[in-house]
């Protein structure tokens, strides 16, 4: 290849079942899918280290995941870690125009259009990165940057240029800092204040859980414990932390969708006192911040927990809006009594 000399490029990638799914489009990009993908994002001509390493494997996840950084982010102080690269073509919806594509971040979640979104990070779209057209113009060699949706859209510089950005990817061993992660995710959960929106949820329901604020932490004790750090996914505890969740909201809140349930309107100024999932338990408001959060979430697992719940019967509409029935609440009470006797 003219660019990636002496480059392992067949090493560089992990072809996984999920990358294969989510990334990896099947054929290299002809020259009109090129210019038609181009086209769609925006008239950004794409770099010509990015067609050649394209061309050679149409998007994936790399098996060397780190770039090493010198000014912090929210991400971390000295690295920040990708998911994968995005392929030229529309097939994966991780692909530059496919469903989640860099159009997707600039008109659906308000990023910055400054280029091109070519790789997302572990914290399901709350920071990406992107190829930087603004100092060279929309046919210029751009630069990448990091763009923090939790800091107003901060941009932090990361490399010259693309081909520099892959060679300069390293193992995740290099940054393993899983001790140190236990230590302060356990912290968190034991020690960090409640949301607002949680507060009052556990004064609702103190009638009949009285101690609902310990049990809360008991449960993200035992998730930290099985994971290492802070998170919720699609396993058995997670499942049982979105089900404890939308029972405390829906002691003082109506809920009258699944989308109004995870965030409210776009547009809508955002306060504790107008509640959702993500100001439950994800994100603080930088001017009334909290410690006890995950900071970030992916709204794939809670959608398909929504789905499973209303599907079994666990969760019904009521002329109070969705709402857990008895039965299943009478589960819930019991699992969490459980994990809090483990403890």
């Amino acid at each position: 290849m003219e660019h990636f000399e002496g480059f392992d490029t067949a090493g560089f990638w992990d072809d996984s079942a999920y990358a294969l799914r989510e990334y990896v489009e099947e054929t290299p990009p002809a020259r009109e899918l090129i210019a038609s993908v181009e086209e769609e994002l925006g008239g950004y001509r794409l770099p010509g280290s990015y067609i050649a390493l394209m061309t050679e494997h149409n998007g994936g996840v790399p098996d060397r995941d780190h770039f090493p950084m010198t000014e912090p982010t929210s991400w971390a102080d000295d690295h920040i870690v990708i998911n994968g690269i995005r392929g030229v073509g529309r097939a994966r919806p991780q692909s530059l125009a496919g469903e989640f594509g860099s159009r997707f971040w600039i008109e659906m979640w308000e990023y910055p259009d400054i280029g091109v979104y070519f790789a997302d990070t572990p914290s399901a779209g709350h920071d990406m990165l992107a190829l930087d057209y603004r100092a060279c113009g929309r046919h210029g060699e751009p630069a990448v940057v990091h763009v923090d949706q939790e800091d107003d859209f901060a941009i932090t510089p990361v490399a010259e240029s693309f081909e520099a950005f892959v060679r300069g990817l390293v193992d995740g061993s290099v940054y393993d800092t899983s001790e140190q992660d236990l230590i302060d995710a356990l912290e968190t959960v034991r020690d960090g204040s409640f949301s607002p929106v949680l507060v009052r949820a556990f004064h609702e329901v103190a009638d009949v859980l009285p101690d609902a604020d310990r049990r809360m932490r008991a449960l993200a004790e035992a998730i930290v414990h099985d994971k290492g750090f802070f998170a919720l996914h699609a396993d058995a505890r997670s499942t049982l932390m979105y089900d404890y969740l939308f029972w405390l909201f829906t002691g003082a809140n109506r809920v009258e969708s699944f989308d109004r349930y995870l965030k409210a309107p776009a547009g809508q100024e955002r306060s504790y006192a107008v509640p959702d999932y993500e100001l439950m338990i994800a994100f603080a408001l930088v001017a009334e911040p909290y410690g006890f959060r995950t900071g970030g979430y992916a709204p794939g697992f809670i959608e398909d927990w929504w789905k499973s719940r209303v599907a079994s019967g666990r969760i019904a509409e009521t002329a109070d809006g969705y709402r857990m029935t008895d039965a299943a609440v009478a589960t819930m009470l019991d699992e969490l009594a459980a994990t809090a006797d483990d403890r």
